[in-house]
């Protein structure tokens, strides 16, 4: 084999070396993060079961989905999600809802074994993604049912946050959107507690007072009517 032909094979080997690790470059991971959020005291504090919690089905997959200008959703070449993102939402919203809502008293659909939540929020998740020019869009929906399964409250959920375009913004800003989303839920779980914790007064019964003053005043008997009639002489008729 001649030497030209050795260094054409060898400078072949090498572009497809090039290229094999082009292709297999790692991809970088990303987790949503809420940020700080105190550490909740109350062991007596509302009692809450968060879910079921369930993403729109584009969103229930490893890698990062980029939308573009006109619509269009592109997977990220270089950017995953470490670990499931519906696992992620669901427990940064309950981290957030325990810290805004200063209970230790929560639980993740399904309820655990003896565990009575006073309220349950069923949260619908239709959009929560953002692009290299898009804005990073949280769209949700949820409802609260009591102890008896009734709807107690339900909210429609919008909210837009804006980023420099990097993957590591991006993640920033739905992170955000996100913590927004379990500061509202809080703000309407409140109301719906304390109600259930304080059942309705009970109707005050009418005093005999009250009675008697409602009773109709009956009346004596009537008297007759004087009316005098002038004639010739002045009589007076019964």
């Amino acid at each position: 084999m001649s030497a030209l032909r050795i260094l054409a094979c060898l400078s072949l080997v090498s572009l497809l070396g090039l290229a094999g690790c082009s292709v297999n470059r790692p991809a970088q991971l990303y987790q949503l993060d809420t940020g700080s959020s105190s550490v909740p005291t109350r062991d007596n504090g509302v009692a809450v079961l968060l879910g079921p919690v369930q993403l729109a089905d584009y969103l229930q997959r490893e890698t990062m989905v980029q939308r573009q200008a006109d619509g269009i959703l592109n997977l990220s070449s270089d950017a995953r999600w470490a670990g499931s993102l519906q696992t992620n939402v669901s427990q940064q919203l309950l981290r957030q809802l325990s810290s805004q809502l200063d209970s230790t008293r929560l639980a993740l659909f399904p309820e655990k074994p003896g565990f009575a939540p006073q309220v349950q929020v069923m949260l619908d998740i239709s959009r929560l993604d953002s692009g290299p020019k898009e804005p990073a869009v949280l769209d949700a929906r949820w409802r609260l049912l009591d102890q008896k399964g009734a709807l107690r409250d339900s909210r429609v959920f919008h909210q837009e946050e804006k980023h420099d375009g990097s993957i590591k913004d991006q993640v920033r800003a739905q992170s955000d959107l996100l913590r927004r989303l379990a500061e509202q839920l809080a703000g309407d779980v409140r109301p719906v507690a304390v109600a259930i914790e304080q059942p309705p007064a009970p109707r005050k019964q009418p005093t005999a007072v009250a009675e008697q003053a409602a009773k109709p005043k009956e009346e004596g008997p009537k008297m007759p009517l004087v009316v005098p009639i002038r004639t010739d002489v002045e009589v007076f008729r019964f």
